[in-house]
């Protein structure tokens, strides 16, 4: 039962907070702050527990504790909210092993303990070293003054003695002393105010000697002093915090799950539910999900020099296997002899190679299609010829290209783009062409659409988005790129300042006050794409409407080149934005969102592109 009054454990959830649209996983991730560390770095007293506990409810809750260190800190000693994750993880862990101690060896095992180290001590030196470790980390009544530690270790939690709590949460403290791979960040737990004002290094001495003569405590036929065991993850793995999430899943996953319910009632307070909300926990899965956050942190995000590169071949069999149902080919299809042009491109050049102003696709010269008939082309893929974001050509002027324009994938709408002649042109041209034996062919792109586009304005909840910045230090104080005075689009700060490659951008309907922060579309091999939005294939509104789309472009266009049509394929899809857990970082901060196979089977149950295909 976790009624500690000491380690500090941060807690955010979903429950009437100012992210009330979270839909996150709710771990309980617990680690000592000392009363010095809390002075220092301000952390939100919120966030603290009636015992004095800060809880990482969620990844975000590890990314704000991350930062408000990281505002006080040198960028070399800046603090890793994926770190700071894993230790409270570990520390969790640990003190629910102790809590299966007390119920499966010695439910009296601390007020034992507690009667061992006063035969050894005397009482006043005992109760000097719990008073300086109550003080040094203290509950919230003590940290706010309300209560002295003299005064808190006389009373009692939930059946408990307080002294008792203490020694165990005093235990944990030199526990997280003891491990080299929180030394990064000693300074939120360091314990040598206890170490130099009293007997806590005997006392840890003489504790150790008590377990000893204790019931075992390990896996089958494992069994040892129960401080030794919880000592085995950083003995085994000194340098390593996920390689520690890992034995102690290896080690005890299947005990784990069987663990005390938590009466987070009691440990929390009315107030602080009322807040926060309770967490939950699935010890095996959040183990996962601690290694993808550290896959998300560490991951390289641009393309390798020069050099060899590591290559696989493809293993096209599992349970995503799918059985070939192609749609037929006619005649025509086989022979297609097809050529790409950029249109915008190529009718700067017809207009040089003729001599004339070329601008729109109705004058494009029949002389033209003649040579590409002669030269045996039987289709024209006609690249950029949808109306494109203009957001996107605003993006680049700001960032310093002035003579850019709009990205032919970044789309604001499925309509022929005004600049090329609108429908009246591309039907003339469409039709001189096929005069000639030439089908034209065009673009879908159905995984995103423009960062402004008809889309974003009418239907945010289309987008894969949150309710708040994936990360703390996103800021967008930038000018509006909306082109609607009723909605706000707003690009992430950093990608002009070339510090950051933002996940996310910024939506605000102003006549609701509706905030959003819309993911960029994103194939997890890079960057994101800045100008785009990325659509929320979870959502069956959304296949429709994008099946709905692609039946209209077919109506128009015999051929279509469908965009990055492998990041709709499910494997692909829950790869990069509800990763299983254990396979998550190709795209940060998506990991918290992840979800079983079972769970996204639930959610999109048929493969896009087969519901396409039958459909088409």
């Amino acid at each position: 039962m976790h009624l500690a009054s000491t380690p500090v454990k941060i807690t955010i959830s979903h429950k009437n907070t100012p992210f009330s649209r979270m839909q996150l996983p709710q771990p309980e991730l617990e680690f000592h702050v000392s009363r010095k560390a809390r002075e220092k770095y301000g952390f939100d007293e919120t966030l603290f527990t009636i015992r004095g506990n800060v809880i990482f409810a969620n990844f975000y809750a590890a990314q704000l504790f991350a930062q408000q260190i990281n505002d006080k800190r040198p960028a070399d000693k800046a603090a890793s909210a994926a770190e700071l994750n894993a230790m409270g993880l570990i520390h969790e862990i640990l003190h629910n092993l102790i809590d299966m101690y007390r119920q499966t060896r010695n439910a009296n095992v601390f007020r034992e303990a507690l009667e061992n180290l006063e035969q050894q001590f005397t009482r006043k030196e005992i109760d000097k070293t719990l008073e300086i470790f109550v003080e040094e980390f203290p509950p919230i009544d003590v940290h706010r003054k309300k209560i002295t530690a003299k005064k808190y270790l006389q009373g009692a939690t939930d059946g408990r003695e307080n002294r008792q709590i203490a020694l165990e949460e005093m235990m944990l403290l030199w526990l997280s002393n003891q491990n080299p791979a929180f030394a990064k960040y000693q300074e939120l737990f360091d314990d040598t105010p206890l170490r130099e004002a009293t007997i806590y290094p005997k006392a840890m001495n003489s504790l150790n000697t008590f377990f000893d003569a204790q019931p075992l405590f390990g896996p089958a036929g494992k069994g040892m002093n129960l401080l030794q065991a919880l000592l085995q993850p950083a003995k085994a793995n000194p340098g390593s915090l996920i390689d520690q999430l890992n034995f102690l899943r290896e080690t005890w996953g299947t005990q784990l799950s069987t663990l005390i319910n938590i009466k987070w009632e009691l440990l929390l307070g009315e107030a602080f539910t009322e807040l926060w909300g309770i967490p939950g926990a699935d010890y095996g899965t959040r183990m996962l999900r601690a290694a993808d956050f550290m896959e998300e942190e560490t991951k390289m995000r641009f393309f390798p020099g020069p050099g060899k590169a590591e290559t696989h071949t493809p293993e096209y069999v599992g349970a995503e296997y799918e059985p070939e149902a192609f749609s037929p080919d006619t005649h025509w299809m086989p022979r297609l002899v097809l050529i790409a042009k950029s249109t915008l491109v190529w009718l700067d050049q017809l207009s040089k190679t003729y001599k004339k102003e070329i601008k729109t696709l109705d004058q494009i010269p029949d002389a033209e299609l003649d040579r590409l008939a002669a030269q045996g082309f039987t289709g024209l893929w006609l690249i950029g010829i949808w109306e494109r974001s203009p957001a996107s050509k605003t993006i680049k002027n700001w960032c310093g290209n002035p003579e850019a324009e709009a990205s032919a994938y970044s789309l604001y709408d499925y309509v022929i783009a005004q600049e090329l002649g609108g429908d009246p042109a591309y039907g003339n041209l469409r039709e001189r062409a096929w005069q000639r034996g030439i089908r034209l062919a065009s673009d879908m792109v159905p995984n995103h659409t423009g960062i402004v586009s008809n889309w974003v304005k009418a239907h945010p909840d289309w987008f894969v988005s949150l309710p708040y910045p994936p990360f703390p230090a996103y800021t967008y104080s930038g000018a509006s790129l909306s082109d609607d005075p009723n909605i706000g689009i707003f690009l992430e700060d950093h990608y002009f300042e070339r510090t950051d490659a933002a996940v996310t951008f910024k939506r605000i309907d102003y006549r609701t006050g509706d905030t959003r922060y819309i993911y960029h579309g994103n194939d997890g091999t890079s960057m994101p794409w800045n100008d785009t939005a990325q659509l929320d294939y979870t959502n069956p509104a959304v296949r429709e409407a994008v099946i709905q789309t692609i039946l209209e472009v077919a109506r128009r266009f015999p051929i279509i080149r469908f965009d990055a049509a492998m990041t709709l394929a499910k494997r692909h899809y829950q790869r990069l934005w509800f990763p299983q857990p254990g396979t998550g970082g190709d795209i940060p901060s998506r990991a918290q969102f992840g979800l079983t196979k079972a769970e996204f089977d639930q959610k999109i149950p048929e493969e896009f592109w087969r519901e396409v295909v039958d459909r088409v």
